[in-house]
């Protein structure tokens, strides 16, 4: 089994900052894909970003050139940076990550974008 502890959600106003960490602890292979999806009100979850054990990265194309996602694997910790925060950016943020074809997420983290 694999925990996943996010962390760094909250209010903040359009053009803002924020960064959202996700600790993942357990049974933790390297090979794996950590990342993040988010979810608004009345929509489906959706991809923000996603980062690999060998570093490659990818990005929804609402969030790219805003957001960054990296990792520390001595911490087992995946971040993702986000600027120039849009009110179309306010959701509950999922962590997640996938290894040995298993999926594990964690709680969710409210981030909200609102002046």
């Amino acid at each position: 089994q694999v925990q996943l502890v996010e962390s760094g959600g909250g209010l903040v106003q359009p053009g803002g900052s924020l960064k959202l960490s996700c600790a993942a602890s357990g049974r933790i292979f390297s090979i794996y894909t950590m990342g993040w999806y988010r979810q608004a009100p009345g929509k489906q979850r959706e991809l923000v970003a996603t980062i690999t054990g060998a570093g490659s990265t990818n990005y929804a194309y609402t969030v790219k050139g805003r957001f960054a996602i990296s990792r520390d694997d001595r911490e087992n910790t995946v971040y993702l940076q986000m600027n120039d925060l849009k009110p179309e950016d306010t959701a509950v943020y999922y962590c997640y990550r996938t290894q040995e074809q298993t999926a594990y997420w964690g709680q969710g983290t409210q981030v909200t974008v609102s002046s």
